[in-house]
């Protein structure tokens, strides 16, 4: 991506990056095309093969807990049922394939499957359910269905998360925002932060970087 952009490091099945998804709709809302956003799948938990243990669900939901708290976002404990288990990766794959077919609707899609997840209970590990998401987007349930089995769309999502490795990120969410005129990127979060402070990072690292006329 040329230009003065931003780079959002997130998982569709990461909590925090779901409380933080209303500060990031406000992002792209107020600076548009003057930011674009290039959206990269951080890989919280790609290829889980377990069902959750009781500890663990009793230790994610406390997260949830606190993030509902933060944010004020709606959570719906149901999904995690006994038999539940946790792998991010269709999910992520999903939103890639997304960005590759409809680029401008990729956050969009993002935070439709974390509110599919979190606030309605929706298990998105699951072909079928991300078909249906899709296809609220106008893509054809059959064949997104068909394309998360992809070997394409698998390596592709694996790119993503090298790239949020090789680039540092330990967590989600992360934004940052660059080039300067060094070509250098800059941290504008790391972890959830309310949209005052994000927009007032954004907006004085324009008002410094804007050509004088």
């Amino acid at each position: 991506m040329d230009g003065r952009h931003l780079i959002y490091f997130a998982d569709p099945m990461c909590s925090w990056c779901y409380g933080f998804g209303p500060v990031m709709d406000q992002v792209a809302a107020r600076y548009g095309e003057r930011l674009p956003i290039q959206l990269v799948m951080g890989g919280l938990r790609p290829g889980t093969d377990r069902p959750m243990t009781p500890e663990a669900r009793a230790e994610l939901l406390s997260h949830w807990e606190h993030v509902r708290e933060a944010t004020g976002q709606p959570f719906d404990e149901q999904v995690l049922t006994e038999r539940f288990v946790y792998d991010t990766d269709p999910a992520a794959r999903a939103v890639v394939l997304v960005r590759r077919l409809l680029p401008s609707r990729a956050l969009a899609f993002l935070h439709r499957v974390q509110r599919a997840f979190y606030a309605e209970a929706r298990d998105v590990t699951s072909y079928p359910v991300l078909a249906e998401l899709a296809a609220e987007f106008g893509l054809p349930a059959d064949g997104v269905q068909q394309a998360l089995s992809d070997e394409r769309l698998m390596r592709e999502t694996w790119g993503d998360y090298a790239l949020s490795q090789n680039a540092g990120v330990t967590g989600f969410p992360t934004l940052v925002g660059g080039p300067n005129e060094a070509g250098v990127y800059g941290v504008v979060t790391r972890g959830c932060a309310p949209a005052d402070q994000i927009l007032r990072v954004l907006d004085e690292w324009l008002e410094r970087s804007e050509p004088e006329v």
